[in-house]
């Protein structure tokens, strides 16, 4: 909450970038006392920002957009020329490097230095240009070393609702939290902080995802809802953010999922499942230069039960491919995940939504749909990635796992066998692919 306050404090001296500097750099301060090093590294980077913009440089903020999409927002500063922005610019630049390689943000340092280069070289400054490149050779050196084993920030939706809570009543923010932080853990700390200044018979943790309605509350009490959400993207974004750290840097939507039923209970047969996507839009990117962001846009998505049937085999399929080829190879978890898809516990899962869903188009009781053909063909590429997945573990399994191996492969045969006469295409499907596919028939509301 302090640095929420020292932010709007800060935003207060829009148009006057000395004070506008040293709030930021108060921020900052605040925030490596608080092992903050990525939001610290922030701070600098939009006080660099602000020093560029304020210098009437050509490009201005604009110059540190590569490092965040932030950066932009100091573009409304009133020129002011300071008489040692270059000397300034690099300072703040080269303790943001520091703080963000603390971090582990080895990507956003080469951001930053990709800065800097120019400005030495101009100087001809070769001493500060070989200390840049060695820290960018220990950077990238890290980022290899750590290839599929970085972790990032955990993020949370929280909202806020009844009276007691003033300003903040029905609004929702995000907040980013360290990597791997736990639900119990935010819900203990939000929960003590509140109760703490309303009592703690007046606060109220929802602990579910459910559309909360104010109406039905207490007023004398303060109702805080806390729900993990994860980035969200669409596919296009997806193809254009492969790395982890890709996915974990100027991101601004997140989402959650709900499961209901057409009758109001949380969860029914698979015929009668649905799911609720909920998509929020931040105000600024995260990382920034604090950890909580107010929510602005919410969009819901609604997936029937034959959608939900989908993303979940794909996403099955996904874990497979990924264990498949994750190198330097992981025969554990390959065995785990194929294990997941087909052992004899939980094979029935993926059967059961052919059966429901597949099993009457192929008896010719139902027509073939777009998404009935959709569900058959990612069945098909299941099926197939599952045999990738016994193949690659089949060279990387010792002697003394052989009767393992022989039972994986046992099962996939039954799976694939029971599986065969549900994905076979039909005249149907034939049809449906010369009359052209129609889009998806997603549900928005907002």
């Amino acid at each position: 909450m302090l640095l929420d306050l020292m932010h709007r404090i800060a935003r207060g001296y829009q148009h006057s970038p000395d004070l506008r500097l040293t709030w930021l750099s108060n921020m900052a301060q605040k925030h490596m006392e608080r092992s903050n090093h990525t939001e610290a590294g922030m701070c600098l980077v939009q006080a660099a920002a602000l020093a560029a913009e304020a210098a009437g440089w050509s490009r201005g903020a604009a110059l540190l957009e590569p490092v965040t999409h932030n950066a932009l927002l100091e573009a409304v500063t009133e020129p002011a020329a300071p008489p040692r922005l270059p000397t300034d610019l690099q300072a703040l630049l080269e303790h943001a490097a520091s703080e963000l390689m603390t971090a582990g943000m080895y990507e956003t340092v080469n951001e930053v230095y990709k800065v800097l280069i120019p400005i030495a070289e101009q100087n001809r400054d070769y001493k500060k240009l070989a200390n840049i490149h060695g820290k960018l050779t220990d950077a990238f050196t890290r980022i290899e070393q750590l290839h599929g084993k970085r972790v990032f920030g955990t993020y949370f939706r929280v909202g806020f609702y009844g009276a007691p809570l003033g300003d903040l009543a029905n609004t929702e923010f995000i907040y980013k939290e360290h990597a791997l932080t736990k639900l119990p853990e935010i819900f203990s700390r939000l929960e003590n902080f509140y109760s703490q200044r309303f009592g703690a018979d007046n606060v109220v943790i929802i602990k579910d995802s459910n559309t909360v309605d104010a109406a039905t509350l207490d007023p004398d009490k303060a109702y805080i809802q806390i729900t993990y959400v994860e980035p969200y993207f669409e596919p296009y974004e997806l193809r254009k953010r492969v790395t982890t750290y890709e996915r974990n840097h100027n991101i601004k939507r997140f989402m959650y999922c709900t499961p209901f039923t057409a009758d109001g209970r949380a969860h029914g047969d698979i015929a009668e499942q649905c799911k609720r996507k909920t998509v929020l839009t931040t105000a600024q990117h995260f990382p920034y230069v604090k950890t909580r962001l107010q929510v602005v846009q919410r969009t819901q998505i609604i997936l029937t039960p034959i959608e939900v049937a989908i993303e979940d085999i794909q996403k099955k399929t996904q874990e497979l491919a990924a264990a498949t080829t994750q190198e330097p190879a992981d025969a554990k978890m390959l065995q785990m995940v194929v294990q997941g898809c087909i052992g004899t516990t939980v094979n029935q899962g993926p059967l059961e939504l052919a059966q429901v869903f597949l099993a009457p188009v192929a008896e010719g009781s139902q027509p073939p749909t777009r998404l009935s053909n959709k569900l058959r063909l990612a069945f098909k590429d299941f099926s197939k990635k599952c045999h990738d997945a016994l193949k690659k573990n089949k060279n990387l399994i010792g002697s003394d796992q052989r009767e393992y191996q022989r039972e994986l492969e046992r099962n996939l045969a039954r799976f694939t066998e029971r599986l065969a006469p549900l994905v076979q295409p039909t005249p149907g499907h034939a049809a449906l692919l010369c009359n052209g596919l129609n889009k998806p028939d997603y549900k928005f509301q907002t």
